[in-house]
Formats: structure tokens, sequence, C-alpha cells
């Protein structure tokens, strides 16, 4: 499916001017952002776009449309796909111009890690940031216009959806010893987001390496 199960939660916990300011958003259509915000799958989320106008910040929902090869029934509801790793799919091929690119604010992921509890017998819970302080980066996603039903068989959702995911990419050294499959594409500099919202496509796939060892840390909570 071109896609990994990891990092199915992240946390925003920076303010809506840090972020306008951190990537330069010339408009913002989010109304007023919540000061700490745990994102799940299907659930909405700041996303920052490139548009004629300027970079916008609005909200869409979080799991771009599955492939419908692997979807149960042509007329399932789709619970979507939150990473993304095979960038050679045709069916996320359509999605990497310019034009779908987009960047979603974070200021920590979680991975599951290897070892269950011996006494829970669950999975323990990791994050990772930049550094102990937790300060705002951003994760290297697409977008699209979806039509179709969202959610699940009980709570379907039809219509049209706003949708995103981000790329994902071998794991650094911090990540490997929790989750050795993959890690999100982490994007920390303004001349990294000049590039991912605006150039082509042969220079933009340069950006889906993992982050610098130095440039990440594990952070004591879970």
């Amino acid at each position: 499916m071109g896609a990994v199960h990891i990092c199915n939660l992240y946390n925003l916990t920076s303010n809506q001017q840090a972020i306008r300011d951190f990537v330069r958003i010339t408009h913002d259509i989010t109304g007023n952002l919540e000061p700490g915000l745990d994102v799940y799958p299907d659930r909405p989320a700041p996303v920052i776009r490139q548009t004629s106008e300027g970079r916008e910040l609005s909200r869409m929902k979080w799991g771009m449309p599955t492939p419908p090869q692997f979807l149960k029934t042509p007329d399932a509801p789709d619970t979507g796909v939150t990473n993304i790793r095979n960038t050679a799919s045709p069916h996320w091929r359509r999605w990497l111009g310019p034009e779908n690119r987009c960047m979603i604010p974070a200021t920590a992921f979680s991975e599951y890690g290897q070892t269950p509890d011996p006494v829970t017998r669950r999975k323990p819970l990791c994050w990772f940031a930049v550094d102990e302080t937790q300060p705002l980066f951003v994760f290297a996603g697409i977008w699209t216009t979806w039509h179709g039903t969202r959610g699940s068989n009980r709570t379907p959702r039809p219509g049209e959806h706003q949708l995103f995911g981000f790329l994902t990419t071998e794991p650094n050294a911090v990540v490997k010893p929790v989750h050795p499959k993959a890690m999100p594409v982490i994007l920390t500099t303004p001349e990294e987001i000049d590039v991912w919202l605006n150039a082509e496509w042969k220079d933009a796939k340069e950006l889906q390496r993992p982050l610098a060892d130095k440039d990440l840390v594990q952070l004591a909570k879970g």
C-alpha cells in the first residue's frame, strides 16, 4: 500500500501565532486552535499549503484516500492512510506536485515500542521531539479534496472531505530502536519548507530522508 502503520498520534502544543510566524502564513482560516492538541487518524488538524494568494493555514482530516484494492468492498467507508512511504506508487504520484504538497505543524510524535509491558501486555508509547523543549517543526505531507464516505459502517460520513497525510522514510538512530521500519519526514528550516512547497518533485523528493540523529530526541514521557 506504500504505507507503514506508524505515528498514529502526534501532538501540537505551540500557539497559533508561533505557527503563523514559523512558516510565514498569509491566510489563516482555522479559527481558534486548541492550545494543546493530540491528533489521531481521521481527526481534523491544522495544515499549511501554498495557494495563489500565499501560504494558508486550514484544517483537514488526517488520512489520505486508501488505494481501492485495500478497501474491503468498493463502497466501504474509508478510514484513510496516515503515512505514505512509496512515492513511486501511481496511487500517490498524482499528489506529489507542489499544488498538492502541504506541511503539518507538530511539536512531538509517538511510536509504539517493540517490547510489551509484562503486566499490561501493551507496547509502550514513546515520544520524540526536536529537543526537550518541544519546539515547533513540520511534517512534509500531501493533501487532496476527496468525495466519498469516511469513518465506519456505524458512523459513515459521506460527502466532500479535505484530507492529508505525511511522508515517511527510513528511521534515524534515535527512532530505530523503538520503531525499526520508518519515521515521519520532518522539516525544520525555512529553506526546506520553501523547497517542499514550491520545488519540482525531482528536488523536493530529496527531503524524503530521516532527520539527522543530533536533531531529534526521545522524550521522557509516555
